[in-house]
């Protein structure tokens, strides 16, 4: 339905000046509730309920319901803690070797350098092996000596086969272990 711009003049015209004023003040308080006043209606909605919900945070938190949040200091804590100390270095090799072991791979003679952070308290022992054996073997062989040494991050892994008519591959691995130097 449109209202012809003539039939809009003719009605401003009988309402006169005060009336016009009028009609043009309940437009705008219109537009005020719709684009003002709902918006911040729904935002102050949000925050009641996230205040609601703080609350009920809150009262967990002072029953015992829910252990209290650490404090940055505290997490940093209990990270170097959960992390090998640098002594423990040849435990977790062990452990590596052992993984290798299962698989019936022999790791050859391999490089080892530890590097220290000064400026923290943390080591890393970075581990380059060479290997040798199946795809089978060597991927066991991984997710072994990672689920063995949690502190172990896998950096790079290259393998190639000789012949395509090989099964066995040969390769090298670079991992790293994160040492704490408590």
């Amino acid at each position: 339905m449109r209202v012809h711009k003539l039939t809009i003049i003719e009605a401003l015209h009988r309402l006169g000046l005060p009336g016009a004023l009028g009609a043009i003040l309940l437009v705008v308080a219109a537009v005020y509730g719709v684009f003002g006043l709902l918006p911040a209606n729904e935002a102050r909605s949000a925050a009641e309920a996230r205040a609601a919900r703080a609350e009920e945070r809150l009262a967990r938190l002072q029953r015992g319901d829910e252990p209290m949040p650490q404090t940055p200091a505290s997490q940093l804590a209990s990270f170097h803690q959960a992390l090998p100390a640098q002594e423990e270095a040849t435990a977790a090799m062990d452990r590596i070797y052992a993984a290798a072991a299962t698989e019936g791979l022999t790791l050859a003679r391999g490089e080892y350098q530890l590097l220290v952070e000064p400026e923290t308290r943390l080591a890393r022992y970075q581990i380059l092996l060479p290997v040798r054996g199946s795809y089978l073997q060597l991927r066991r062989f991984l997710g072994a000596a990672l689920a063995a040494v949690p502190a172990l991050a896998l950096d790079d892994v290259e393998f190639q086969r000789k012949e395509i008519s090989q099964t066995t591959l040969e390769g090298r691995v670079r991992m790293t272990l994160h040492l704490s130097r408590r």
